[in-house]
């Protein structure tokens, strides 16, 4: 088919290489535009953009979808199918008509259930015991469209967002390839209108960890900010991020430093594997604290 990709970051890479791996004709990139990034804050492609570079396909970057014109050079690229995974930019209703045969959007749930900007950090921190991906055909409202194909994945117990991500990843570009080939036998099927919840984008406000919630919430909610943007604690006044979790037998007072490097919570404790201080690169917890001399005894 002739393609017009959509997508920004990581996630959508291998998606992106799985449709050229498949032979399909990717008319036009579409990404998000570069930012400043580095410590030199210079202009940075996103990972889409420079793969498809690599790949010798054309690029846009539109700041936005809204203005005629650009409406115009999507409906011109005379594409069948737009594929459309986390790109970041809404599209407005001429952009999701362009295509011959719509918009296809892979979304990182089991819809209805979290709909949204971040589901994959989401489920982690509700606990849910599995996830997937679903392809979608995309509509006005936010992730509401009908689903073509779905497929769920359990969750592992001491999982993290992280390591979800590439999973579910690598999902996404399997089932896309799998509905693109079967679209003419493909039946939408309407989301039930029970079970709705919405993945909000996560705040910058939430990663603080609060030791006095119980260890199983404590460690979901390390895993699910794992590795960005890192849930974080006070150590003796330097903010460490905390990359990991698993839940230990441990009692004490909440943020209260059992052993290197065990927390307790207001119930049971988490021992954290991996962790990052102000600075420096994140790594092994027990190699942190060996050269850290005044670490405290609480956590904050």
């Amino acid at each position: 088919m002739r393609i017009v990709f959509m997508g920004t970051p990581d996630f959508s890479v291998p998606v992106l290489d799985a449709l050229v791996a498949a032979g399909h004709e990717i008319a036009c990139v579409y990404s998000q535009p570069p930012r400043p990034a580095g410590r030199g804050r210079k202009d940075r492609p996103s990972p889409v953009q420079a793969r498809a570079e690599a790949l010798g396909l054309p690029v846009r970057h539109p700041v936005s979808l809204k203005p005629a014109e650009a409406q115009a050079e999507v409906a011109a690229l005379g594409a069948e199918v737009a594929v459309v995974v986390a790109y970041g930019l809404i599209l407005p209703q001429p952009v999701l008509d362009a295509p011959a045969r719509g918009c296809l959007n892979i979304h990182a749930s089991l819809l209805p259930r979290w709909r949204g900007a971040a589901p994959i950090h989401r489920a982690i921190m509700a606990g849910d015991a599995e996830t997937g991906v679903c392809i979608m055909q995309m509509e006005a409202g936010l992730d509401t469209g009908p689903v073509l194909l779905r497929e769920a994945l359990p969750i592992g117990a001491e999982e993290t967002t992280g390591e979800l991500h590439d999973r579910l990843s690598s999902l996404g570009a399997r089932l896309i390839v799998e509905a693109l080939d079967g679209l003419d036998g493909l039946e939408p099927q309407p989301q039930p209108e029970a079970g709705v919840t919405y993945a909000a984008k996560i705040d910058k406000a939430e990663a603080r960890i609060d030791w006095s919630r119980p260890a199983d919430e404590v460690g979901r909610h390390i895993r699910g900010l794992a590795p960005f943007p890192g849930a974080w604690c006070d150590a003796g006044g330097e903010r460490l991020k905390l990359l990991g979790a698993r839940v230990v037998g441990g009692t004490g007072a909440p943020g209260a430093v059992l052993a290197p490097l065990v927390v307790a919570c207001g119930t049971g404790a988490v021992e954290v594997p991996l962790v990052q201080r102000e600075g420096r690169r994140a790594g092994p917890a027990a190699d942190v604290l060996r050269g850290w001399s005044g670490f405290p005894e609480r956590l904050g």
